[in-house]
């Protein structure tokens, strides 16, 4: 039977956790540790949790701990998760970027932490389908997350059965997936519209250039308001005055930042605010 975790093993985790990948762990996320963590005790033949924050505070074991981040935030993902911000994409924010753009400008969005790559895919589809009142214009959607794995998966462009039939319409299914004997996989001409990239969000954001349009969605929720602020900040850097940001369902920049302000009448999107003298005010023309 393992031990109990010491609380100086569940600080070795916190500590690294917010550290490398600004997740914040309180005390009632053990059973989360122990759940995610138990492939990585098995592969190193270790008793316990309390065996392994051991064995992280010795040099040499920057390997295992890059394992042990990436197992604690891997986060689920699905095709068009939570429509709203699709819709608000495809019928508001990619109409008005199309009309205000000159022809020859690239339209660059970014799925920020996109796991498995189903949301910079529902993208990728959405633009597709639009293929009309896009023309010509070249398009880049660059997917990043901090996993190794998930970045590759998303390369990979294949999913189960299980997960295509979590959100996506059968019309795009049968449209842009081929099956194959393991599962479902995405055409080529739609996956070489989406680059994914291993990125950290709490370094250095500049390198990626300019983008349009965010998607940072589900991820913030994790952050201390600190670390929220410093990838907000960060990320409004990347952007025009009239990009926009998705956030998800149960994340706001009220009180965190003033960087960006919502938009009227719309929940989870936001677009950079110009200080007035009453206040903030969206630039973002998109309503």
């Amino acid at each position: 039977m393992s031990a109990p975790l010491s609380n100086a093993a569940f600080d070795v985790f916190a500590s690294m956790l917010k550290t490398r990948s600004g997740l914040v762990i309180g005390p009632d996320k053990v059973y989360l540790l122990e759940t995610r963590l138990a492939p990585i005790l098995k592969r190193e033949g270790l008793a316990d949790l309390n065996a392994l924050a051991d064995k992280l505070r010795y040099p040499g074991s920057e390997t295992i701990a890059r394992d042990v981040v990436e197992a604690m935030t891997t986060n689920e993902s699905f095709f068009f998760r939570d429509d709203k911000p699709f819709l608000h994409f495809k019928t508001q924010a990619l109409p008005k970027l199309l009309a205000t753009r000159p022809s020859h400008m690239p339209l660059r969005i970014w799925s920020a932490a996109s796991s498995s790559g189903q949301e910079a895919y529902s993208l990728a589809m959405i633009l597709a389908e639009a293929r009309a009142m896009v023309g010509d214009r070249k398009i880049e959607i660059i997917g990043t997350d901090l996993a190794r794995e998930q970045v590759a998966r998303a390369r990979s462009g294949l999913y189960s059965q299980f997960e295509v039939q979590r959100g996506l319409p059968v019309q795009l299914l049968m449209r842009y997936f081929k099956k194959e004997d393991s599962g479902w996989r995405i055409n080529e001409a739609l996956r070489a519209m989406v680059q994914f990239r291993e990125w950290n969000l709490l370094g250095d954001l500049r390198p990626l250039g300019k983008f349009d349009i965010v998607f940072c969605r589900n991820v913030l929720i994790y952050f201390d308001q600190q670390t929220k602020a410093k990838v907000l900040e960060a990320t409004a850097a990347l952007m025009p005055e009239d990009g926009l940001l998705y956030l998800g369902g149960a994340e706001t920049v009220l009180g965190i930042t003033a960087r960006f302000a919502p938009l009227a009448g719309e929940r989870g999107v936001y677009g950079l605010a110009t200080s007035t003298a009453h206040g903030p005010r969206v630039t973002a023309g998109v309503a």
